[in-house]
């Protein structure tokens, strides 16, 4: 039985701590009791739940218990009335017999508001994109600082910090607590969607360390991408970054092989992959290009069900993929979005073609230092049988790699070519 209500508290911490949170933000304005009130409301289902059964609506029993203890603690600080009145005002009649208040059926102005309220409040531009994705896990996710310090690769202290530095730049520079008028939407809606996707990349792929595959971050990403898909049924991209999410995602078990090495997407196990993301991924898609307003999210994804969708690898079409690249070109015109265009025509023209245009951005200087132009020339260079060029390629993108398993990986690459 215990087993069965731990369970119901892990689940409805995934799903609802974000929502009672961002409630208690918004009647309390008060961060660090809104998440500590949270907290607390957790402690007491687990403590409740054994005894008087999983609740029917467990986020409404957690939003009413922590509205309850956020009303303790104002007035133990003798906090004045209006604000008591506010606090209380999300509680209705008790339940018969449950000892708690419920909080009345949400509706389109109610809690998921408040959830992408605090979303747009996390990933203001007022603030570093360090602190953004930082709140956003915090208050939106749930994780605890020490994680999101582990996460990316900071000390607990140094974190704290920045989430306090964070919220005093809320309250001190009055940024307000709402989604933005739909004049701002527009300019506001992609360092939302940027912010997401850059969770979810640091979890699909770290950055550095240890691990290549973070998964707890990458699952938090596409809660998130859902909360926001499901909120603003009118904006193609953010259903554009699900689909996206979804389709790299359903790849993630044929990655990395038994020994947690890298296996490259042609030599995958594609009996491993995810069918159900592949086809969620794929249908929110195509209803998202069905607005007729493609953007740079809605192209990724097009890219990636080109790559999903393909029984083989010798099925990919890459033809379409190099033409979907130079289409995100004109949204993200990026080195990066050029160097992996280059990697398509690559593929679909031969490596004589792709190297051409490799050697061209590496003119340009603009991806100095960044490890995948020179591995991408050393893939290129091998496939052409040039092993030496391809070995002193190898040696240099060894040298930039940041994660173990990538520097594994290229090392691998370096020993077939017969000169390292």
């Amino acid at each position: 039985m215990m087993t069965d209500v731990k369970a119901a508290v892990d689940f409805a911490f995934r799903e609802e701590w974000g929502r009672v949170v961002a409630t208690l933000i918004r009647v309390t304005g008060d961060w660090d009791l809104a998440e500590e009130c949270a907290q607390d409301a957790f402690a007491m289902a687990l403590q409740r739940w054994p005894a008087d059964g999983v609740p029917r609506r467990p986020g409404a029993w957690l939003t009413t218990a922590a509205r309850n203890r956020a009303i303790d603690v104002l007035r133990r600080r003798t906090v004045g009335a209006a604000k008591l009145r506010e606090v209380a005002a999300l509680s209705v009649e008790p339940a018969a017999g449950s000892g708690l208040a419920f909080e009345p059926e949400t509706d389109h102005s109610g809690v998921p508001d408040d959830r992408l309220r605090l979303m747009f409040t996390c990933c203001h531009p007022a603030l570093s994109l360090e602190a953004r994705v930082a709140l956003t896990l915090r208050t939106l996710a749930g994780l605890t600082t020490a994680e999101i310090a582990r996460a990316f690769l900071a000390s607990e202290a140094t974190m704290a910090k920045r989430l306090v530095r964070a919220k005093q730049k809320i309250r001190d520079a009055g940024i307000p607590y709402r989604v933005p008028p739909a004049h701002l939407l527009p300019e506001r809606l992609p360092g939302v969607l940027g912010v997401v996707y850059l969770l979810f990349n640091e979890g699909y792929s770290a950055t550095a360390g240890a691990d290549l595959i973070r998964q707890g971050l990458a699952a938090e990403a596409i809660r998130l991408g859902r909360v926001l898909a499901r909120l603003m049924p009118s904006e193609p991209e953010a259903a554009g970054l699900l689909a996206l999410m979804l389709m790299h995602d359903a790849r993630r078990a044929a990655r990395l092989d038994a020994d947690g090495e890298i296996v490259t997407l042609e030599d995958q196990d594609r009996s491993l992959w995810d069918a159900a993301s592949i086809s969620e991924g794929v249908a929110v898609l195509e209803a998202a290009l069905r607005s007729g307003r493609p953007g740079p999210y809605q192209v990724q994804a097009a890219i990636a069900a080109c790559h999903v969708t393909a029984a083989r690898a010798s099925d990919t079409d890459w033809a379409q993929i190099a033409l979907l690249y130079g289409q995100l070109a004109r949204f993200l015109p990026t080195p990066v979005v050029e160097l992996n265009r280059a990697v398509a025509v690559g593929m679909a023209d031969g490596p004589s073609a792709g190297l051409v245009l490799v050697e061209a951005l590496e003119a340009t200087g603009k991806l100095a230092g960044y490890h995948l132009l020179a591995a991408t020339k050393a893939d290129m260079y091998r496939r052409l049988g040039r092993a030496e060029e391809a070995a002193a390629c190898y040696r240099e993108a060894l040298e930039l790699a940041s994660t173990d398993a990538e520097r594994r990986f290229l090392s691998r690459r370096l020993a077939e070519t017969g000169a390292g």
